[in-house]
């Protein structure tokens, strides 16, 4: 059965800093990219990162410098490391197989104020 649990969201002033942890069922998990997507209000949802499962990565302009994705294969488990953070990040966040597949979790909602 496909899973996925995203935690790790709440309120943070801008410049602060936040860590997402996605939980992933085995089938989800094993030997697939994974990829943090957000959705913000009236927006459509948006790759933010992604991690092969070797370990490369990949970023959307608007997080490079700021965002670190991590994977731990043992915990089948997908972070990521959000620092420096801008309203603009403002969103929920999802993680997922990349590309995505249709089991979308229920996401974590992420607040950024000024």
């Amino acid at each position: 059965q496909v899973q996925l649990v995203e935690s790790g969201g709440g309120l943070v002033q801008a410049g602060g800093s936040l860590r997402l942890s996605c939980a992933a069922s085995r089938s989800m998990f094993r030997d697939n990219a994974m990829a943090w997507y957000r959705q913000a209000p009236g927006n459509q949802r948006e790759l933010v990162a992604r991690i092969r499962s070797g370990g490369s990565t990949n970023y959307a302009d608007s997080v490079k410098g700021r965002f670190t994705i991590s994977r731990d294969n043992a915990k089948n488990t997908v972070y990521l490391q959000m620092n420096s953070l801008k309203p603009e990040d403002t969103a929920v966040y999802y993680c997922n197989r990349y590309p995505a597949i249709g089991a979308w979790g229920q996401g974590t909602q992420v607040t950024v104020s000024s």
